[in-house]
């Protein structure tokens, strides 16, 4: 039982190498679960020992075995505080990221012709999961063996089309064909790509507020994704210019904040000085 138990203990060390097994999706939760387990564990080793008198503590090692036991419950406390307060962390984050999205949304609606402020709903948290502070699966990634995500048919070809509209300079054909695309395939992983240029067509034709919206909507759709940052800052240069200076420092001065060292942190960065930013 105790070899069994250290093994446990090995294997829960061991667990940011086992979490890249791409099969083994976990949440804080689950790990919570299982430190409790694992300390339901020691506890009934504990009492088996006590009561096999004498002759069991000794066969199990003596008085060094209650020792490591001790050892082990102090690690499993530490870890159990260090899983607390990182999901307490994940939580605030989320929670802010959320709030500024969501008021960021109602900004962006209030200068947005036609707009209705009552349509808007609530703000898809970030990571996804449940708005009641659900914490986001900790999973590592899987090897990526595919040549890229898997589309719907024909969601590249639409994508594309709304591309190709906007670097042949249709811009009002591109910013239709995206908002169609938009609304035809929800939760796309061309999504960030689709509203960065939508974004660029509705400014070339004098649309700031929709494009704010657009890049506030790319960003959104894939806060991590490699149009993240681009959306971020041009949305941040669009409130700046809608005369939203708050807001325009705030979000220009995540865009450093998330993606630091990016072409878009340093473009951000400028940005800030020339509104004034503090």
């Amino acid at each position: 039982m105790l070899r069994a138990l250290l093994l446990s203990a090995a294997v829960l060390a061991a667990a940011p190498v086992l979490a890249q097994d791409a099969d083994r999706a976990q949440t804080l939760a689950d790990i919570k679960g299982e430190l409790g387990q694992l300390q339901t564990n020691i506890d009934g080793l504990r009492q088996q020992l006590k009561a096999s008198g004498a002759a069991g503590l000794q066969q199990a090692g003596g008085s060094s075995a209650l020792e490591r036991m001790d050892s082990m419950e102090l690690a499993l406390s530490h870890l159990t505080d260090r899983v607390e307060e990182l999901e307490n962390r994940i939580n605030r984050v989320v929670a802010d990221g959320t709030n500024r999205i969501g008021d960021l949304e109602y900004r962006v609606c209030e200068m947005e012709d036609g707009c209705d402020i009552s349509t808007l709903g609530k703000t898809k948290p970030l990571g996804g999961g449940d708005a009641a502070g659900a914490t986001p699966s900790v999973t590592a990634p899987a090897p990526d063996s595919s040549p890229g995500p898997d589309l719907a048919v024909n969601e590249k070809a639409d994508f594309e089309a709304g591309k190709k509209a906007f670097e042949q300079g249709d811009f009002a054909s591109a910013a239709d064909l995206l908002k169609t695309f938009k609304e035809t395939y929800p939760g796309s992983p061309l999504m960030g790509d689709a509203m960065f240029y939508r974004g660029q067509a509705l400014k070339k034709q004098g649309d700031t507020a929709g494009a704010a919206r657009a890049w506030l909507d790319g960003f959104s759709s894939d806060p991590k994704g490699k149009r993240a940052g681009d959306n971020l800052l041009n949305l941040g240069k669009a409130l700046g210019e809608l005369g939203q200076t708050n807001e325009a420092c705030t979000t220009l001065g995540q865009v450093g904040t998330r993606f630091p060292g990016s072409s878009a942190a340093m473009e951000a960065q400028t940005a800030r000085q020339s509104l004034g930013c503090q």
